[in-house]
């Protein structure tokens, strides 16, 4: 071989090494570029990825009220399952019988597992459940929670049609339907009984239609330390809502989607009294009046969709409402009481009232978009022009951060109400609900021997928290002299959450569904600010052993009664209360033979006592350990609903054939009334993510990340800014641009070695 060709050859061979040596580093460069490209992107994964089945809706053109569609696994569009919900209610005296019948049919071609979580009233009893399978009517049984969930998956997994209705929060509860066979249809009944409620002159129900979407703190970590014993550095995080996934149904974006979950209502009242005015508030009603004392109420358009609740009221003829009311029922071999005493009320002008310090709270987080936020800063506003001269306030606000206006409490004079007015006008909803730093905030008292001034803390809130002990356990450890009073916004408040904080916090609640009930509650609200309490109260029977509940009687405002509840080892003798109204002893003696028959008293009794075990494990009066036992005792023994029991049916015949496959639907829900959604939710996730296929409550999405553009005025109040409950999204960003700079170097320099050679 002659010179030339040999150094051609060389050539050949070193060109091709070469070509080989630069796709080698290139390849190598590519693939870090990836990686650094893959972090970056991991980094917006929390957003956007898809996870399990997603629902796909049809436009308000291509589906009829209550039609639901979902993707089948050829993409194409599939009907699913269809709820409708009947309400049935009996008013008689002062209980309430509801029945709550959840019709389920299944269009589909499939064997469905159908889930759906709906409110009900705080207070109520939950004890029976029914499930109507064509003829065949199963009742239900109380179980032990876990025990009732093993028999539900046991039933499920052998093709057997099953009930079961748990307790998520005692105003959020759960049922699943398993085995709803091809074109079939179920119906889930429960039944509940609750007290009416009384204010002054007025009585009234409300039944809850429709969970808010819930605001749930991330779990973060608690602490972060090197561990002694030379393990290494340690963690322990705690997640304040554990049971975030079950309180979260998928929620409806009403700008794209027809309202679903059609439900009409009835109600049965007797009132036992000559009836005056009856009212609905926020529902159009056709009545009948078969007699003085009772009225049929109905829906004047038939079903309504399940987007907020629905309040009735009613008002006895005669100018003033009975201020005593004594009811019994006998129930096995004890005796059951409950009382209604209204004390008189003492007018401000008789007594000498002391001057107050009074803290407003404002939520002006995502969920209180639309008119809710209309509807708090109107209160709020009315509220600034009834406080006196002598009065000192001061106003917060939140999100997922937080503003107090003034350094401490300012004198109610002219200037300080104009800034005061001003910053509430220029507040906007927005971001996240971090509660809990705002009520801290609120009962943080600087002057805590300042016994010249009555310390008051109104807040006013939709409550749409999933994060609610929390809240109670702030309360409970800071309230000292201070008196909490909920006022609830909107139409779906979260009332166990109002309910339970007042009640720690030795006030009342309030709610607010509508801008032209403002002004009427608001006033009612200030009556019980402005006026004396009944405070030191005790009852005592003079004959029976009696088991009374509440356990710690509260201290009573303007037009409020008394609601006791006793079981009696006999009926006879009287009931002795005594308190003071401001500075005057007040008693009231009741024979206990004069009470009227009453019916359910047995399960409210029981449902108080409950409630009284779950303060005492709430306030560390009682070990946790001992409060369970004693609330498993009370559900097993009246058959009632608890976080601790759940109701069970199961249909001894199987309808599934083997083999086949069972699909799970979770029926959505519609956003409450009034609710923004772009205000709870933020905008698209992402451009290809149709706005259809949110969840709220899904971890991937936090109501935190819609951040609040913050009101301009004039003064600068104290800014606080709250711990963030977002993803590690920036120390991915941060870790992806720095592989993508050190894959790019290492491109250059590769490329630079190969030109070289």
């Amino acid at each position: 071989m002659s010179t030339c060709d040999e150094m051609r050859t060389a050539g050949r061979a070193g060109l091709s090494r070469l070509i080989w040596l630069a796709l080698f580093f290139m390849v190598q460069a590519a693939a870090v570029i990836l990686v650094g490209f893959a972090a970056l992107f991991v980094s917006f994964e929390p957003a956007w990825s898809a996870q399990g089945q997603k629902l796909a809706f049809a436009g308000p053109a291509d589906v009829r009220s209550g039609t639901l569609l979902l993707k089948n696994d050829s993409g194409g569009p599939t009907e699913a399952i269809r709820l409708g919900i009947d309400v049935d209610l009996t008013v008689s005296g002062p209980t309430v019988r509801a029945r709550v019948t959840q019709i389920f049919k299944n269009p589909t071609q499939n064997f469905v597992e159908a889930t759906y979580v709906y409110p009900l009233p705080s207070g109520g009893a939950v004890d029976t459940l029914k499930m109507v399978v064509g003829d065949r009517v199963v009742v239900g049984e109380i179980k032990e929670r876990q025990q009732a969930r093993a028999i539900y998956e046991q039933a499920r997994a052998s093709g057997q049609k099953a009930a079961l209705t748990e307790q998520e929060r005692p105003n959020i509860f759960t049922n699943s339907v398993a085995n709803i066979g091809p074109g079939e249809t179920v119906l889930v009944q429960i039944e509940y009984q609750e007290p009416v409620a009384q204010s002054g002159n007025e009585f009234s129900l409300r039944v809850p239609m429709v969970v808010g979407p819930r605001y749930n703190p991330a779990p973060v970590v608690q602490s972060v330390e090197f561990r002694p014993d030379g393990g290494g550095w340690g963690a322990t995080s705690s997640d304040p809502v554990p049971d975030r996934d079950r309180i979260s149904p998928r929620v409806l974006d009403p700008a794209q989607n027809e309202p679903i979950n059609p439900t009409s209502i009835t109600v049965r009242l007797q009132s036992g009294f000559p009836l005056g005015e009856v009212k609905s508030h926020f529902h159009q009603v056709k009545i009948e009046s078969p007699d003085d004392a009772t009225r049929v109420i109905k829906l004047a358009d038939g079903a309504v969709p399940a987007d907020r609740d629905f309040e009735l009221t009613w008002k006895p003829a005669i100018e003033k409402a009975p201020s005593v009311g004594l009811f019994r029922e006998h129930v096995g071999n004890a005796d059951y009481l409950l009382a209604f005493v209204t004390p008189p009320s003492v007018e401000q002008a008789e007594q000498k009232p002391l001057p107050r310090e009074v803290v407003f709270v404002i939520d002006n987080s995502g969920s209180m978009g639309g008119t809710s936020i209309i509807q708090a800063k109107a209160s709020l506003i009315y509220a600034l022009g009834r406080l006196q001269p002598n009065d000192r306030f001061n106003v917060i606000r939140f999100d997922d951060t937080m503003d107090v206006l003034f350094g401490s409490s300012v004198p109610a004079d002219v200037e300080h109400l104009r800034r005061a007015t001003s910053f509430v006008d220029a507040l906007q909803a927005n971001g996240g609900t971090e509660m809990v730093p705002a009520m801290r905030a609120a009962l943080t008292d600087k002057a805590t021997s300042d016994a010249n001034y009555v310390r008051q803390v109104v807040f006013l809130t939709d409550g749409a928290i999933g994060n609610e002990q929390q809240l109670f356990d702030t309360i409970t450890a800071m309230r000292g002299r201070s008196r909490v009073f909920m006022v609830g916004i909107g139409s779906a408040p979260n009332t166990f959450l109002m309910t339970r904080a007042a009640e720690l916090g030795r006030g009342t609640f309030t709610h607010i569904g509508s801008v032209e009930q403002v002004e009427e509650r608001m006033r009612g609200l200030f009556a019980k600010l402005e006026n004396p309490a009944v405070t030191g109260l005790t009852a005592k029977f003079s004959d029976a052993t009696a088991d009374l509940t509440p356990a710690a009687i509260p201290d009573l405002y303007r037009d409020e009664p008394l609601v006791l509840a006793a079981k009696l080892d006999k009926l006879s003798g009287s009931i002795e209360i005594k308190g003071r109204i401001g500075d005057r002893p007040w008693v009231v003696t009741l024979p206990v033979k004069n009470a009227a028959e009453g019916k359910g008293l047995s399960k409210l009794w029981a449902r108080r006592k409950i409630d009284d075990a779950e303060i005492a494990r709430t306030m560390r009066q009682a070990a946790p350990e001992d409060a369970d036992k004693t609330i498993l005792a009370l559900a097993l023994e009246h058959q009632l609903v608890t976080r601790l029991t759940s109701l069970i049916a199961v249909d001894k015949t199987p309808s599934r054939p083997n083999g086949e496959p069972l699909k799970l639907s979770e029926l959505p829900l519609n956003l409450p009334a009034g609710w923004d959604f772009e205000k709870v939710f933020g905008e698209r996730l992402h451009p290809l993510a149709p706005k259809s296929e949110r969840r709220a409550g899904d971890p991937r999405v936090h109501l935190a990340s819609a951040k609040r553009a913050l009101p301009v005025v004039a003064e600068n109040p104290a800014t606080i800014t709250l711990p963030k409950t977002a993803t590690d999204a920036e120390l991915k960003m941060i870790t992806g641009s720095i592989l993508l700079l050190l894959s790019l170097m290492l491109f250059l320099f590769n490329r630079r070695q190969i030109f070289v050679r």
